[in-house]
């Protein structure tokens, strides 16, 4: 399977207590739901892909890991997406080149580019499904989590925490990882490291991903 730092860090970081339903948005092949299926024991997660090939890739990762019972992987735009669930916990690592060049190989392009109409689109689509007390985590750059933010207003999704995630203490923000809920609160803001020092992972980053990663 392919592994990539934004979605190893989301599936790690997000938090919901004992949730019973877990969507996975853009799963590619499925990292993120089957952490989350190891992470949350008694959750049944669905994971929606566009990518045929990939959705493909994500329902024999499931079929072959100690979740199958607990995972689907369902090939399908999200706007196409109909389920009588309501979830508890909905994640994405979406697509982030708004307005930017477009990928020149097409099935990149779907993975990595989403046009203006995009995350309304997507918070259209979390609001119709979240539970009245679920939670939406989404790993984004800056700019486009601040487009995503500003959006959500509009759904009546605010801001409950915020994740700066920089690669070091030199190094300006990179990503920042979002949690959107119907609750009201006090916002909660951390920044989180990913080296110590060239090639040198934080003691934050390697106790965070040490149940998933061997070398870890």
């Amino acid at each position: 399977m392919k592994i990539n730092t934004d979605g190893v860090l989301l599936a790690a970081v997000v938090a919901k207590s004992e949730p019973r339903y877990i969507l996975d948005i853009g799963t590619g092949t499925g990292v993120i739901a089957l952490m989350l299926a190891q992470r949350f024991s008694s959750a049944y997660i669905d994971a929606v892909e566009i990518d045929e090939s990939a959705a493909n890739a994500a329902v024999g990762n499931f079929a072959r890991s100690s979740f199958s019972s607990r995972t689907a992987a369902h090939f399908s735009a999200i706007e196409d997406y109909t389920t009588d669930r309501r979830y508890d916990l909905v994640v994405s690592n979406p697509p982030y080149f708004v307005n930017d060049l477009k990928n020149p190989e097409i099935r990149k392009g779907i993975a990595r580019h989403a046009d203006e109409r995009f995350f309304e689109a997507l918070l259209e689509k979390v609001s119709e499904i979240l539970a009245e007390e679920g939670c939406f985590w989404v790993i984004l750059p800056v700019k486009q989590a601040g487009l995503l933010v500003q959006s959500a207003a509009a759904f009546d999704l605010l801001v409950r925490k915020q994740i700066d995630v920089c690669s070091d203490q030199t190094k300006p923000v990179i990503r920042q990882i979002v949690c959107l809920s119907r609750l009201k609160g006090a916002k909660e803001q951390e920044t989180f490291y990913i080296y110590e020092s060239r090639g040198v992972y934080t003691e934050a980053y390697r106790l965070l991903l040490k149940d998933f990663f061997l070398a870890f």
